[in-house]
């Protein structure tokens, strides 16, 4: 059985797209971002204050586990298969834990705001 969606969830895009691109969740501008991983105070289009939604860090505790499997795993496989000096291995799962970390907590905190915002969490949204 599908959900039922209210008309304000009509055109809006979908989580994935909203997190991927950085979108604000009222005018869907790309403002949420004002830094690599860091919220805006507030969209610089419609005003929506971001500081009103609690992501927390939660996000970042899940993403650091996630990322420390996929690391460690294909480090052991590198090891395995070809065995490396030490310093390939260094440079890079070094680049690949920031690369993977940094994207992927930027991606989680907006997929988290995003949700926030459209099932009107906490204080977030506007109140009934």
């Amino acid at each position: 059985m599908e959900p039922d969606r209210s008309d304000t969830e009509k055109g809006q895009p979908g989580h994935a797209e909203a997190a991927l691109f950085g979108l604000c969740p009222s005018c869907h501008a790309r403002t949420l971002f004002d830094g690599v991983a860091r919220f805006a105070p507030r969209c610089r289009v419609c005003g929506l204050d971001f500081s009103r939604f609690n992501v927390g860090d939660g996000p970042a505790a899940f993403l650091i586990l996630i990322v420390g499997a996929i690391v460690v795993g294909l480090a052991v496989w590198l090891q395995l298969a070809v065995a490396p000096p030490w310093w390939v291995h260094a440079i890079l799962w070094l680049t690949v834990s920031v690369a993977l970390t940094v994207g992927g907590l930027r991606v989680a905190k907006a997929w988290l705001l995003q949700s926030e915002y459209r099932h009107k969490a906490g204080n977030a949204g506007t109140p009934n």
